[in-house]
């Protein structure tokens, strides 16, 4: 479980900077600037943030549902394996604005989180 929580954090990592990062690579200046002036993101750049949005707000109850099974001695990791998959998935689903897959798979990922409380229960 704990290589499934590093890569979680991998593709937090992933998706809170170097995602956003890539796309203002021609703006080198402001990027490793204070970033004062604030700039109206593009398209991509507004679904990108979205995205990354979506996943802090279901990165916490995964994380304590993934520790707690740890601790509680109860294996969850295919359902832990199947949510992350599908957290990768949801990524190239928004920015291409696959719809409705992209809803789909946000469900999917929240029925995971809940199979994870329900087993810990």
């Amino acid at each position: 479980m704990s290589t499934i929580i590093i890569a979680t954090l991998a593709l937090a990592l992933f998706q809170f900077w170097l995602l956003p990062a890539s796309t203002k690579v021609k703006d080198l200046a402001w990027l490793i600037g204070t970033r004062d002036d604030a700039k109206m993101p593009t398209v991509l750049q507004g679904r990108i943030i979205r995205a990354a949005d979506n996943l802090k707000e279901s990165l916490p109850p995964f994380l304590a549902l993934a520790l707690l099974s740890m601790i509680q001695q109860i294996d969850v990791t295919q359902v832990a394996i199947i949510w992350l998959g599908l957290r990768v998935f949801y990524v190239p689903c928004y920015l291409m604005s696959i719809n409705p897959v992209r809803s789909i798979v946000w469900l999917a990922s929240v029925a995971c989180l809940i199979y994870m409380a329900w087993m810990l229960v």
